[in-house]
């Protein structure tokens, strides 16, 4: 019978790690050294989550201050006779003078770059519509958020505790 000769295979990464060691004159990293690194790996991705969240909060509330203003214009415009001179606002703080031509009606977008001609309290009824849809996405991104950083911070605790207990000097911030 033949025994076989040969050696077990190790991998790069093993060897890399050997080499490591070797020349630190250390053993591998410990299971609190591990510990320390998983939960900054995880700060790291809840921050990129809150700042996903950050963003979509951002947008969310343009939107609905764009939309609210739209429902304060038309309101204006509404009871305005034709011939009428106002200020249209064109976003910024700026407005534009103008002489409504059917204050009655309001072509508003309806998505995909369609816009459509409705009446301007049917309008004012979509628009409101509208910023109620957007005003519960923004209080459930809110939420999301609120729980995002809320976790981040509890694992930031969790690390200074298990750096306090190694008796490293780190701080967590």
């Amino acid at each position: 019978m033949a025994t076989s000769s040969r050696k077990p295979t190790i991998t790069s990464q093993q060897q890399r790690q050997q080499q490591t060691e070797a020349r630190r004159g250390q053993p591998g990293p410990d299971a609190g050294e591990q510990q320390v690194r998983q939960l900054l790996s995880d700060i790291r991705l809840l921050e990129n989550s809150a700042r996903i969240l950050q963003s979509r909060l951002d947008i969310i509330s343009a939107a609905l201050s764009e939309t609210l203003t739209a429902v304060q214009t038309l309101e204006g415009s509404r009871e305005a006779s034709e011939g009428t001179e106002s200020l249209i606002p064109i976003g910024s703080g700026s407005f534009v003078k103008a002489r409504l031509a059917e204050p009655q009606k309001a072509i508003i977008g309806i998505g995909a770059g369609v816009c459509i001609e409705k009446t301007t309290d049917d309008s004012i009824k979509e628009l409101r519509v509208r910023s109620s849809e957007l005003e519960k996405a923004r209080v459930t991104i809110t939420n999301q958020l609120e729980q995002v950083l809320g976790q981040t911070e509890a694992y930031r605790g969790k690390l200074s505790d298990l750096v306090r207990r190694r008796g490293g000097g780190l701080e967590v911030v």
